[in-house]
């Protein structure tokens, strides 16, 4: 068994683990470009002047996973790799928005294809491209709706998310009601 004393410029025990948990939080935003996340993450930390805890842990994780990866002859080389190649603004995660698939979103909802649906946000980490290509392709799609059906969708949403329990027929738009007759 190990016996460590606690130095009086370390951090507890407990304030280590939340350290550990803060610089997770930042690892997975960045890892899996959730920008959001990360400046949420980011800004707390500076709030707190915890930016020394976190970036010493940061480092460590660092450092033990060259060490983990790599021989310590190749572990230096690339490190001097990436330090010949680091870009000039480190303030932004790197973000994939290629891989989110929004037209296979819209497909699947159309199929009622469940399964694929919820496969596809398990598989995107950051849902907020996806969402934001499944709001471009309705946007795209507005303009080919016959005339007052937008307006009927709209006023179906909002009977449906507001709790009014009135009749379908009383939320329709009066564009509506001269197109049926």
């Amino acid at each position: 068994m190990v016996v460590t004393t606690e130095l009086a410029d370390e951090l507890p025990a407990e304030a280590v683990e939340a350290v550990k948990a803060r610089a997770a939080v930042l690892l997975l935003a960045f890892r899996h470009g959730n920008q959001l996340a990360f400046d949420s993450e980011l800004d707390r930390l500076l709030a707190e002047h915890a930016e020394r805890e976190v970036t010493t842990l940061l480092v460590w994780v660092a450092a033990e996973a060259v060490r983990k990866a790599y021989a310590p002859e190749v572990g230096d080389r690339v490190l001097r790799g990436l330090v010949r190649r680091a870009p000039a603004d480190t303030s932004a995660v790197v973000i994939d928005e290629e891989s989110v698939d929004a037209a296979l979103l819209l497909e699947s909802v159309a199929d009622g294809d469940v399964g694929t649906v919820r496969a596809l946000v398990a598989s995107t980490p950051d849902t907020t491209y996806l969402l934001g290509g499944l709001l471009q392709a309705v946007a795209m799609m507005l303009p080919l709706l016959p005339e007052g059906e937008a307006e009927e969708i709209v006023a179906e949403l909002r009977r449906r998310h507001s709790g009014r329990t009135e009749p379908r027929a009383a939320q329709l738009p009066e564009a509506r009601y001269s197109c049926s007759g």
